[in-house]
């Protein structure tokens, strides 16, 4: 029978199958699954289940050996007899069993029959020698134990503690707090074996305490040093792993290769010490990263910033005046005052080899060849020319920067026009400056005062690299339309240099020698088509179809035209020689898109052309008064700014002031009012030097006197009767010029400016400068 596995009662003793445990134990009060896989241990399940599906289940004494027949000499003599509750038949030819602690029991002997393994045993129940209220104290106190074990134990579930709390039996509770504390087998075996269910418990209940110390201090070191000091090894450990899967994926180690790149570059590099020390730190933290990490990209981005930078003093290059003067004549015509103080800028420049102290703002309307100006310049010292556009700019960072510490950062403008350009001594021109704006960002304008500051730019900090980079080397130029929005520090760091509107003369010799070739050369067609431009032509097209200072519509109309007679050509309406003239124009351009303002063409009582100053260059400016009855009132009208009005008050009351010198009723304000109108009403107006204008309209009205039609004239008044300086006179001697007007009253405070002035404006204009407001009305009053 015991060939055959069957189970026998010899006395005390029985006899059944073994399945041999490796690495972990099952005790009595416990169910257990076991993945069975070995064939001895499949087949004593097997013999359980053919009889009454009673096994011994007893562990290895070397719990990681795998034997496929283990030896009885490689058993413990102390193991559990079992109840197989449930079994599977696995599709691989394992078996998976779940198996239910009964009895402890003690070995005697091991029998091998032919195809697995018995044992004859006996059952040995611990003993409790110590009374029941010691026992109950203990089991008490160990309860409140193992319930902060399980809490702070993290691989044990909260549902550890209810078969716990639900018994009594001391034996049960030794078992069950044994099956899930966490010892190795040995331990577990040695109190397995003990025979004092006391003893056993006590044991395990100091054990369990130690354990809480442990797992307190682990808790400990998880939420301070080893949440610091794991981030660094697992980052270690998982770059590992990755290398280890790259490794067989065959996977080339690009950090690697990265790392020795930069290595190499920051070697070689004639970086700053603080620089070399930033690149240096992050090259080390670099070092230690997968390229999976986020970390990654941004540092390799940093990296290649800093070493993308120019950081070796150029070579100085040699220029000489005589051809920056042939560069700037080729790409200018006109501006002669403003050519000659480049050329000074330039003899310094040469003399002294820097550029200190020397930064040069071009103030002019759209179009009359600010930024042109700077690649002149840039061409001519040989040197790489970079433009900044800095209109509607309102964030500082788009000056310094952003900090590292926001997602997609990088460095400012400037920092990245050195990289563009790779030369420390490039032109950089910043275009539009007064154009730039500031909200809750900060202010741009002042981010620049250190840019354009020779005593500070030689220690620049962008904030994305925080570290100072010397801009003294670079050539600074900015341009704006005005300099009325730029704040006062930043033009005390600048020399100004006005460029006024071109005339209609200059406009044409720019269309002839540059414009028309340019278009031609733009669209390929030197040789191709032989186009030529009327004077009469170029004259109609710059005063009815352009309203600018500049000459970028002028170009832009030129343009249009060459596009319709390329079509013709194309269309064989026409021949490869094509001229031009007035009266072709509106089957190229349509109906005249401006028309300037008509100026009085007779004496009138009561109307004189003022003179205006705009961003698009000068204008004339029509002043209307009439008189009505009414009791001293002053109506204004044509969208008058408060400069104006004001001005418009004062001209009233000096007339009031002094009505006897011009034979005016002393008492007018009584029973008349009067209306002043400036056209055209859509067109907001502002400023003061409509104030003599106003005075002789008024007093012309009022006395009944004409005022002379081919008169303009411009000033700001006092109420004392003085007439004072005013802005923008060379393009409002443009404006009248082109209105054909003989004669303009200037201010005679404004005589310096008139030195400034090219002949060209002030050829065929009789210019009275006037300091009192009686000059003016002596003159235009008939």
């Amino acid at each position: 029978m015991a060939e055959k596995g069957f189970m026998i009662k010899d006395k005390d003793f029985g006899l059944l199958p073994v399945i041999p445990l490796r690495n972990t134990i099952v005790v009595p009060y416990t169910i257990t699954p076991l993945l069975v896989g070995r064939s001895f241990s499949i087949s004593a399940a097997e013999a359980a289940l053919n009889l009454n599906s009673k096994i011994i289940c007893v562990s290895q004494k070397i719990p990681t050996e795998y034997d496929e027949d283990p030896k009885a000499k490689n058993l413990f003599r102390y193991g559990t007899l079992c109840t197989i509750l449930q079994y599977l038949r696995l599709p691989d030819g394992n078996m998976r069993l779940l198996v239910e602690g009964n009895e402890r029991i003690k070995i005697e002997r091991y029998y091998r029959t032919k195809n697995y393994l018995n044992a004859y045993f006996m059952i040995r129940k611990k003993t409790l020698n110590q009374n029941k209220i010691e026992t109950e104290a203990l089991l008490r106190s160990f309860k409140k134990v193992f319930q902060q074990y399980v809490n702070l134990n993290k691989t044990l579930p909260e549902e550890t503690m209810l078969p716990l709390n639900e018994t009594n039996n001391p034996e049960e509770f030794f078992y069950y707090t044994l099956a899930n504390i966490g010892l190795d087998l040995k331990k577990k075996q040695s109190l397995f074996e003990l025979d004092d269910l006391f003893e056993s418990i006590s044991k395990i209940y100091r054990i369990a305490v130690e354990e809480i110390q442990i797992l307190k201090l682990e808790n400990k070191i998880d939420g301070t040093v080893k949440t610091r000091l794991n981030k660094l090894q697992r980052e270690y450990y998982l770059t590992e792993q990755l290398k280890a899967i790259h490794k067989e994926l065959g996977v080339t180690k690009e950090e690697k290769t990265d790392l020795l790149e930069f290595q190499e570059k920051i070697k070689k590099a004639n970086l700053s010490e603080e620089a070399r020390k930033k690149a240096e730190g992050e090259l080390k933290k670099f070092s230690r990263m997968s390229n999976f990490s986020p970390e990654y990209s941004v540092i390799h981005t940093y990296l290649t910033w800093i070493l993308d930078l120019p950081w070796d003093d150029p070579e100085l290059k040699e220029f000489g005046l005589k051809k920056a003067q042939k560069i700037l004549d080729e790409d200018h015509y006109g501006l002669e005052k403003v050519k000659e103080r480049i050329l000074e800028y330039l003899a310094v420049v040469k003399l002294a080899d820097k550029v200190k102290g020397q930064i040069l703002c071009f103030v002019g309307p759209p179009g009359v060849g600010k930024t042109s100006l700077g690649k002149s310049i840039a061409r001519a010292m040989d040197r790489k020319f970079v433009r900044l556009s800095l209109g509607g700019v309102r964030d500082e960072a788009e000056i310094r920067g952003h900090r590292r510490t926001y997602v997609g950062a990088m460095p400012g403008v400037i920092m990245q026009s050195m990289k563009k350009v790779g030369t420390r001594n490039p032109l950089i021109m910043m275009d539009e400056i007064d154009k730039m704006s500031h909200d809750f960002r900060g202010d741009p304008a002042s981010a620049l005062l250190e840019v354009l500051d020779p005593e500070q730019n030689d220690s620049f900090r962008d904030h994305y690299l925080d570290f100072e980079y010397d801009l003294s080397q670079v050539i600074f130029i900015t341009t704006a339309n005005t300099l009325n929005s730029i704040p006062q520090p930043l033009i005390d760091r600048m020399e100004v240099i006005e460029l006024p509107g071109y005339t209609a003369f200059e406009k044409i010799n720019i269309a002839t020698q540059h414009l028309v070739p340019k278009v031609l050369s733009e669209h390929d067609l030197h040789g191709k088509i032989n186009l030529k431009y009327q004077k009469t032509a170029l004259e109609k097209i710059i005063k009815l179809y352009t309203r600018e200072a500049g000459v970028r519509s002028l170009e832009r109309q030129i343009a249009k035209i060459l596009r319709k007679v390329v079509k013709k050509f194309v269309e064989g309406d026409t021949t490869k020689q094509v001229s031009i003239k007035a009266g072709d124009l509106e089957d190229y351009l349509g109906i005249p898109k401006h028309l300037y303002s008509e100026v009085n063409r007779i004496d009138s009582v009561g109307v004189v052309t003022g003179l205006a100053w705009t961003q698009f260059g000068g204008e004339t400016l029509q002043i209307e008064v009439v008189k009505m009855k009414g009791s001293g009132k002053l109506k204004l009208t044509g969208q008058l700014g408060d400069v104006m009005q004001e001005s418009a008050q004062a001209a009233f009351s000096y007339a009031r002031l002094h009505a006897s010198e011009y034979k005016i009723d002393e008492e007018f304000y009584k029973n008349c009012d009067l209306h002043i109108h400036l056209p055209e009403g859509a067109i907001p107006k502002d400023g003061p030097s409509a104030g003599v204008g106003l005075v002789t309209a008024i007093v012309s009205v009022l006395s009944g006197k004409k005022v002379k039609h081919n008169l303009a004239m411009t000033g700001e008044i006092t109420l004392s009767g003085n007439v004072l300086p005013i802005g923008g006179l060379a393009e409002k001697l443009i404006a009248a010029k082109r209105a054909k007007i003989k004669h303009v009253i200037v201010p005679r405070k404004n005589e310096p400016n008139l030195t400034e002035i090219q002949d060209e404006i002030k050829k065929g204009l009789d210019i009275i400068l006037v300091d009192k407001i009686s000059e003016v009305l002596d003159f235009a009053l008939k």
